[in-house]
């Protein structure tokens, strides 16, 4: 019995597609699992000297062993707890750096809005089919058009009389 060579040909494409790291260009959300940024982590739980003396659970009331759970979160992300500025969440030494970019304004659903036009973005340049045969880089196809070719951009800041640092040949990169 003779195999037919398209057969194998796809039989191997479809074996080595597995191979591939997509990283963080995959557009589709991943699953239902739980999100990892949610969860804090806690201290070691403790019994109290007096059980009689707790206070009443309040729904989103304070804790007694979690006094301040923003600021551990910080903490435990690698950030400074003391160094925000009292209201706006803005660490002291950005403070300036915040004023000069929000001086024409600032949009306080910005993040939804670029959410919902990247979301219309995506479903107006989508291609036919979901299903490839070979591993597809999305991210790479929707955005082609919408990235810049750091060669191309270096040079024209170079022939404006700009100082650019060096870069690297462009058939290394």
């Amino acid at each position: 019995m003779k195999i037919p060579f398209g057969v194998i040909v796809l039989a191997g494409a479809l074996a080595v597609s597995g191979c591939a790291q997509k990283g963080l260009r995959v557009l589709q959300k991943p699953g239902t699992g739980p999100d990892e940024f949610l969860v804090l982590p806690s201290k070691p739980l403790s019994a109290p000297e007096n059980y009689s003396s707790l206070p009443a659970p309040t729904p989103g009331g304070s804790n007694l062993t979690d006094v301040n759970p923003q600021a551990e979160a910080v903490a435990a992300l690698g950030g400074k707890p003391g160094a925000l500025v009292a209201g706006n969440g803005v660490p002291a030494g950005d403070a300036a750096l915040v004023t000069a970019s929000s001086r024409y304004g600032v949009e306080s659903d910005v993040r939804e809005t670029l959410a919902e036009a990247d979301a219309k973005f995506r479903h107006r340049n989508r291609h036919l089919g979901r299903i490839k045969i070979v591993p597809v880089d999305r991210y790479d196809q929707l955005y082609k058009k919408q990235s810049l070719d750091p060669f191309a951009v270096s040079e024209q800041f170079r022939r404006a009389g700009a100082a650019t640092p060096s870069s690297p040949p462009e058939d290394e990169s």
